[in-house]
């Protein structure tokens, strides 16, 4: 997604500010509509219909909120993905978008009323500072952060803050009985796009990217030389849920895998304008196997990796069909602290296929035919996917591709049973997070001096954990077949107890011996290694 700016939309929402007080001076509301409208102009309209209601309208009405609605009511006409950003919300999807912000580098929950560290991010101010998870923050510059419900989001205003300044907590630590204060400079701290890096296999990595952020392709480099360090010739990079991001990030990963001018997309605007983004020679895996892991929540940016490399006949794309959005968009400022994110071209891969599906009959049907993969069988079985033959696209080594909604992988993986998505999502919603965190507060201790590699090889939850685990849901209203995924449960509340302890990196190691579409990958290069050296022996005969 290219972060530009408009000379088009910024006077839509200067509604808000002081165009409005500088046209109410102006404006004698005696005056006619026919003299007042004379230009028929569309934004003419807009803005004196909105001072019309700041000086005319009976009741007192926040203009502000009318704006927004009127905004998002213009943009709902539009595509899907063309959306409106308020300025409250402004902050957050920029950071997001930018891969970090400015705070103390804790992650913490509210625990019996108490703000409480989960987790210092590793070199963060905290860090750095000694604090550690399980204490308990009571005060940060005298202000009360215990004892009464306040919302996460105060909570974070508190901590957060402009870089260079300090604030001064009073910390509780439960393990050594003592209360103590410590003062924190405030400094960037990095939101990480690549959740994991780890070696599968003697020489194939693994590594896993949440968004295509300003940082990610920084952060991807740095990962994919460690594991090239330890030994990977071959790497899975896993896009599974991973919504999108910047075009550009995007490019310049691709062209990690790909050969010097080899084509990775082409967008064409409203104009007819095509613009094409070709590979480079400064691609550091080009010549080595690739498999990507995509599902049907891979979306954008994942999709323009996944279609350069399989219209390039480069590495294995396996999983489920993608989520399909094929357009790209430009953030425009509105000059009051708002944007908009206004779509502004298409995106084809190579072979020249859109994969973006149709939103002709507007929002709710297009977000429905996304559901409608759940009841149709297609996440159950690759037949079950329709594809029309006029979208048939064939790649420069004969194989056959398709358009219109999404990518379609080479190797199709089913989803899980039910039961299996149920603690996927009871995972990614936090409950084996929350449940690993209560179980921890009752006695860190325990973990004090557990070594690393001890936990991964000895460490076993046992059936007193998983039990209280079971309660946990069932006292949330929450159940499953507990005792017939005994063994993906243990593993996972193992993972977020590693987690909490190591790494988020360790956590999703952890998780990888329950990965179907991880052991197909591991399935996969198994025959592969057999049939080469079944060709290697033959060679020699």
């Amino acid at each position: 997604m290219k972060k530009k700016y408009s000379y088009i939309l910024p006077t839509l929402l200067a509604l808000a500010v002081a165009l409005g007080i500088f046209i109410g001076g102006k404006l004698h509301f005696n005056d006619t509509p026919e003299k007042l409208f004379s230009t028929n102009s569309k934004k003419d309209k807009l803005n004196r219909l909105i001072d019309y209601i700041d000086y005319e309208y009976v009741d007192e009405i926040n203009t502000d909120s009318i704006v927004d609605v009127t905004v998002n009511n213009i943009l709902g006409k539009l595509d899907p993905h063309s959306v409106y950003i308020p300025k409250h919300e402004m902050e957050a999807v920029s950071e997001n978008m930018k891969g970090d912000f400015v705070g103390i580098g804790i992650r913490f929950n509210m625990f019996r009323d108490t703000v409480t560290v989960v987790r210092t991010i590793k070199d963060g101010p905290s860090y750095k500072k000694g604090l550690r998870a399980g204490d308990k923050i009571l005060l940060a510059d005298n202000d009360t952060l215990f004892g009464r419900r306040i919302p996460n989001s105060n909570l974070v205003e508190r901590l957060k803050g402009k870089a260079g300044t300090k604030v001064k907590l009073r910390v509780y630590r439960k393990s050594e009985e003592r209360t103590f204060e410590v003062t924190i400079k405030r400094d960037v701290v990095p939101i990480k796009s690549v959740d994991a890096n780890f070696m599968l296999t003697n020489d194939l990595g693994y590594l896993k990217i949440n968004r295509f952020a300003e940082s990610t392709f920084k952060e991807f480099k740095s990962a994919l030389l460690s594991l090239q360090k330890q030994g990977a010739k071959k790497l899975v990079l896993d896009l599974r849920d991973n919504p999108g991001g910047y075009l550009g990030i995007a490019e310049k990963m691709a062209d990690e895998f790909l050969k010097d001018g080899k084509l990775i997309l082409f967008t064409k605007n409203k104009k007819g304008n095509i613009k094409k983004a070709y590979a480079t020679s400064r691609g550091s895996f080009e010549d080595n196997p690739i498999y990507v892991l995509i599902n049907e929540r891979s979306a954008s940016a994942s999709e323009i990796i996944a279609g350069a490399l399989q219209d390039n006949d480069i590495g294995t794309i396996v999983g489920r069909r993608s989520f399909g959005k094929g357009l790209v968009q430009r953030e425009m400022d509105l000059g009051d602290g708002s944007a908009v994110r206004l779509t502004v071209s298409r995106y084809y891969t190579p072979t020249g296929r859109s994969i973006q599906k149709s939103y002709e009959k507007g929002h709710k049907d297009y977000y429905q035919k996304f559901m409608e993969r759940y009841s149709s069988g297609e996440l159950i079985s690759v037949d079950s996917i329709k594809v029309a033959d006029s979208l048939k696209f064939t790649t420069p080594k004969g194989k056959v591709v398709y358009g219109g909604g999404g990518i379609i992988p080479d190797i199709f993986v089913p989803i899980g049973t039910l039961d299996e998505e149920r603690i996927e999502s009871l995972d990614s919603s936090g409950y084996f997070s929350d449940f690993v965190f209560r179980f921890l507060e009752q006695d860190r201790s325990r973990f004090l001096n557990y070594p690393k590699h001890e936990f991964i090889e000895e460490y076993r939850v046992d059936d007193i954990i998983f039990e209280r685990f079971i309660d946990y849901l069932l006292n949330r209203n929450l159940k499953l077949d507990f005792y017939g995924n005994e063994e993906k449960i243990k593993t996972y509340i193992k993972a977020n107890i590693a987690e909490q302890l190591y790494s988020p990196n360790l956590g999703v190691q952890l998780k990888s011996g329950q990965d179907q579409m991880l052991n197909k990958i591991l399935d996969l290069d198994t025959e592969v290694m057999q049939i080469m050296d079944e060709a290697l022996i033959q060679s020699k005969d």
